[in-house]
């Protein structure tokens, strides 16, 4: 397929569907139905939108008024792929509160794979741990052949790396071309990207969050070492800075759950309260978020709500709002971590995050944080105020923390700091040259458990087990 189709859940009872086209459409239409050979209903919008610098148009339509739980058979019109005719399937999600187990793949800092990206070769500068071993199988792939194992895919943050086009180049890994002609590069790395993952994302829903790396074309300052010079995002044409590509290619459930675009919603599967946050803008409370102006990034993206404090005023809502009786378990995702056994020389530590979050965090008595920023994997303690709990995992009151960036792309992975912080339990970083993604199974409403799936064998490298009895009540 060329068509870079992907989910995402609108709500409880509908169904996002978006694919791209190289030219506008007056009507996207998408054809459904319950089986393959009776797609009898139909849905169309007439958002076809683009941006200048993108290659294609991004088509979106919301399916509304679909049963829970429920496998549908579709097909959306006028695809890339012409020839492309079979239905393709979804199912909906769970109506909330049951409490049958279930599971939700999370990716956090993954690129494209292959020549544009992660592969069996790099440029100059990068360790021969962080690149593929001839035949082993990348992370696409690996989701791509346990896709059967999750119901939906969970991808916080920096998506598809198109930003790494001059530093691929500088490195001698592409072909070096003018700035002008960037555009053209950048945009083909995003198109390989979503082309690749429709393996996954035409058949899973494909939730997404805000990352660095999705808010211009630079990689926060490419330094050309033979000439001694830095890049800004001053190289970026139009339509390359302030999260243009991320707001324009997906649709997330923030109208339906009263959040702001792409950057911070939630939603309801069965046992579960999903929340994404934005950890990059809109932080409020007098802080300037690493991404926006004046932030540390220097990518001067944002605000995306004006609304003072509009973020946590959100957050704090929609956790009270929650009722454990039907979805004990709330787990959310920001892209930058506040814990984690990691030098801060390029603020890979969110402290500012920390102190408008993690006291609502706290407060509403959250299950489970998962970040990713950083290309390590860390498993920590649950938390409170840098404070273990002294139950661990057996029914803390604390947040349960996990940071994953191990998804991989063109440069690959990072280094944990040495000694590790007192409230690690669990890393890996490049010393272990392991790519990997996070499967969270909520097998009933007292216990979840993570596991870190190797992808180039599909093994559990890590599993461990959360035990929360504080709405055990809820168990049906």
């Amino acid at each position: 397929m060329n068509n870079q189709i992907r989910l995402a859940y609108a709500g409880s009872t509908g169904m996002f569907i978006s694919w791209n086209t190289f030219k506008q459409i007056s009507n996207p239409t998408v054809h459904y139905g319950l089986s393959a050979n009776s797609l009898n209903m139909s849905s169309s919008s007439n958002v076809s939108i683009t941006y200048p610098t993108s290659l294609t148009y991004n088509n979106h339509v919301k399916l509304s008024g679909l049963k829970p739980d429920t496998l549908y058979y579709y097909s959306p019109e006028q695809l890339i792929n012409t020839t492309y005719t079979a239905p393709l399937t979804f199912k909906t999600s769970r109506i909330a509160g049951t409490s049958k187990e279930f599971s939700v793949a999370v990716v956090i800092d993954m690129g494209t794979m292959g020549s544009k990206g992660l592969t069996t070769s790099a440029g100059k500068g990068i360790s021969p741990n962080n690149i593929l071993q001839q035949g082993e199988t990348n992370t696409i792939e690996s989701l791509a052949q346990h896709a059967d194992a999750f119901d939906f895919m969970w991808h916080p943050g920096d998506i598809a790396y198109a930003d790494y086009w001059l530093k691929e180049e500088i490195q001698g890994f592409l072909p070096n071309t003018t700035i002008e002609e960037g555009i053209k590069v950048y945009e083909s790395i995003l198109n390989d990207y979503y082309n690749e993952l429709a393996s996954v994302s035409a058949f899973k829903p494909y939730m997404v969050g805000p990352g660095n790396h999705e808010s211009n074309c630079d990689n926060g300052g490419t330094t050309d070492k033979r000439y001694n010079y830095t890049y800004t995002s001053d190289i970026c044409m139009p339509g390359q800075t302030n999260f243009t590509g991320y707001k324009n290619h997906f649709r997330m459930p923030s109208t339906e759950s009263g959040g702001t675009g792409n950057f911070w919603y939630s939603f309801d599967n069965g046992m579960t309260h999903f929340i994404q946050l934005d950890t990059e803008t809109d932080l409020g409370h007098g802080f300037i978020g690493p991404d926006e102006v004046g932030g540390s990034e220097g990518q001067g993206s944002g605000p995306f709500n004006i609304t003072m404090d509009a973020q946590t005023t959100w957050l704090e809502a929609d956790l009270k709002a929650i009722n454990r009786s039907i979805t004990p378990w709330i787990v959310v995702a920001g892209h930058r971590p506040w814990y984690l056994s990691h030098t801060n020389n390029s603020g890979t530590i969110c402290w500012t995050c920390k102190d408008v979050f993690e006291p609502l965090l706290i407060k509403y008595n959250v299950d489970l944080v998962i970040s990713g920023h950083a290309h390590v994997y860390e498993r920590q303690a649950p938390l409170a105020n840098g404070v273990v709990d002294k139950a661990e995992l057996n029914n803390p009151i604390s947040p349960w923390y996990i940071t994953n960036g191990m998804g991989g792309h063109y440069d690959g992975l990072d280094a944990l700091q040495d000694p590790r912080q007192n409230y690690s339990r669990y890393g890996l970083d490049t010393s272990n040259a392991t790519y990997a993604w996070s499967k969270l199974t909520f097998h009933n409403c007292t216990h979840m458990s993570h596991d870190l799936i190797a992808s180039k064998n599909g093994s559990v490298v890590d599993h461990s087990t959360l035990g929360s009895f504080l709405y055990e009540e809820s168990d049906q």
